[in-house]
């Protein structure tokens, strides 16, 4: 849900109430997935009047983009073809 969350704020500003009817849930479940992603610093707001407008953190966005750039990178170099995996556990001539 906070990914979406966060997907819609990457759109454009939202209040609670608007992500409430957006996402079909309950605006105390939005605030607290708000708060969880202000606490982290994701998203911050902004006060207009007695509503906050939401926004994703500009250096979020920068940071989660060079992590996924990094994961994208990692995944192109995995071995897709082996069989078996390579467990720590598994000792050399163990059946599977």
């Amino acid at each position: 849900m906070r990914l979406k969350i966060f997907q819609s704020l990457l759109e454009r500003k939202h209040c609670v109430r608007s992500l409430s009817k957006k996402l079909g849930i309950s605006e105390s479940a939005i605030s607290q997935h708000i708060k969880v992603m202000r606490e982290a610093r994701l998203v911050y707001g902004e006060k207009f009047g007695y509503h906050t407008h939401y926004l994703p953190s500009q250096e979020a966005v920068d940071y989660l983009t060079e992590q996924f750039e990094g994961m994208r990178t990692a995944s192109l170099t995995v071995d897709r073809d082996r069989t078996v995996c390579q467990c720590e556990y598994r000792k050399e001539g163990t059946p599977q």
